[in-house]
């Protein structure tokens, strides 16, 4: 699944192209809320640490844990 992402601020907005595999997805959610909601929940988890602007422009869900060790354990509370 692909999905574009725009962030907004009162600073303007950026773009992202975020992929996710049915996989993933299932592993992070277990079909509890639609994709939709999953890279929205991602990137609620990712503005806590760190800017719009820092976020790649194009990535995997599954580099997020890459960054931050902690995303898949506490992914569940940003749902």
């Amino acid at each position: 699944m692909v999905f574009n992402v725009i962030v907004s601020d009162s600073a303007g907005s950026t773009k992202h192209r975020v992929t996710l595999a049915d996989a993933t997805y299932q592993k992070l959610t277990a079909g509890k809320i639609s994709p939709d909601e999953c890279v929205e929940a991602a990137f609620k988890f990712l503005l806590e640490r760190e800017s719009k602007s820092d976020i790649l422009p194009s990535f995997d869900i599954n580099v997020i844990n890459m960054s931050f060790p902690s995303f898949e354990r506490e992914f569940a509370s940003y749902m």
